[in-house]
């Protein structure tokens, strides 16, 4: 299954982009479904399958599949119905992957268009997967599902509250599987612009996000062109268009322009009129960070698309390697033999550049090496 996720900055037209592409592979003979957290705003009628998956609702469902399980595991608490519970921030990112797994489970999708809305969102719901493994490995670390297995085997018939717990997080950790959001060979992400002076910027951001979370941008959509006009005030914002696309397509791959229309489309042929689907690009592979081997021990390279100095943090945590920039955290987990290194130290190559990449130094641990073995690596240099 392909995800094609779309976003851009409120009022970019990302939704109208989204619902574009999916018309247009539905019409290809694609088995397509259009995601969206919100009904379109085009009336799609049968052209398009369409899954508006709801915070509230979606919240109701999960609960009432595990109430029963929570109450049993913790018999003094009073579970509430599930038309009483109250959504938690980040629960609309949660219902979307939690139907973008039902949608790779079923088969019976090859495409799902993903309409993430707003780049904030859009960060929310990519970022989502990392963090719930992150909290579930502090939450549920190998020691603890060890000894929730053996207390198990040992009292039959007496559940815990750390076997109730392991359960979700193993319900949790499948439906992680099951969504292939975090594989770039998978999901690609569009971008969607207005043609303002802070076009570049926001392209530039996003790719630094998407560079954090493992991510690039596939393509630029810049939408909403106004057509040629006459006098001062055209002329000036003709000036701001033509620059703002100028420098868009210089920091990008493939861009596609999208002309302002006088009214917005309300029908399947005004949306096809509008030609604004997404265009077919072929996304070289991310290649997943790797230890090379250098002169003083290993290095990592994470690419950061356009990051400046000073604008990366690096640190390391246990068996994790974790970066954050623009705004967003992400955790590397870290190979074995990266394990038995410590950090050395971190350079940014090509800063401000689309090719800016940060390395990082690691050299071999004394006290993790077995003996014998570092002197052989030190022997081989």
């Amino acid at each position: 299954m392909q995800i094609l996720l779309v976003t851009g900055p409120g009022g970019a037209g990302s939704s109208t982009v989204a619902a574009a592409t999916a018309l247009r592979l539905a019409a290809d003979g694609a088995r397509c479904v259009l995601l969206t957290p919100h009904p379109p705003r085009v009336d799609l009628g049968d052209a398009v399958r369409v899954d508006v998956v709801g915070a509230q609702p979606a919240l109701e469902q999960l609960w009432a599949r595990h109430a029963a399980d929570l109450a049993g595991v913790v018999p003094v608490l009073t579970v509430p119905p599930a038309t009483s519970v109250v959504p938690v921030p980040g629960v609309a990112e949660f219902a979307l992957l939690a139907a973008l797994a039902g949608h790779a489970r079923s088969g019976d999708v090859d495409v799902v268009v993903l309409d993430a809305g707003p780049a904030p969102a859009a960060t929310a719901l990519l970022a989502l997967p990392g963090a719930l493994r992150w909290w579930l490995a502090q939450a549920a670390p190998t020691r603890l599902r060890v000894l929730a297995t053996l207390r198990a085997a040992a009292t039959p018939g007496r559940p815990g509250v750390a076997a109730g717990l392991l359960a979700g997080a193993a319900g949790v950790e499948e439906l992680l599987d099951a969504a292939p959001l975090t594989d770039p060979a998978a999901t690609a992400v569009h971008l969607v612009v207005p043609p303002a002076a802070d076009a570049a910027a926001t392209v530039q951001e996003t790719a630094t996000v998407l560079g954090v979370l493992g991510q690039r941008i596939a393509s630029v959509t810049v939408s909403r062109v106004l057509p040629a006009g006459t006098g001062e005030w055209w002329a000036q914002r003709a000036a701001v268009q033509e620059e703002s696309v100028r420098r868009v397509r210089e920091l990008t791959g493939p861009v596609r322009e999208v002309a302002e229309r006088a009214l917005a489309p309300t029908s399947v042929p005004d949306l096809r009129q509008l030609d604004a689907a997404v265009p077919d690009v072929v996304v070289p592979p991310v290649t997943p960070p790797a230890p090379r081997r250098t002169g003083a021990g290993w290095a990592l390279d994470v690419p950061l698309p356009f990051v400046r100095r000073g604008q990366v943090e690096l640190t390391r945590w246990d068996d994790d390697l974790v970066v954050t920039a623009a705004g967003v955290r992400r955790s590397l987990p870290l190979d074995a033999l990266l394990r038995r290194c410590t950090v050395a130290g971190g350079a940014l190559t090509d800063p401000g550049t689309a090719a800016a990449t940060l390395e990082v130094q690691f050299t071999p641990d004394p006290a993790q090496w077995p003996a014998g073995l570092l002197d052989a690596q030190e022997s081989r240099r």
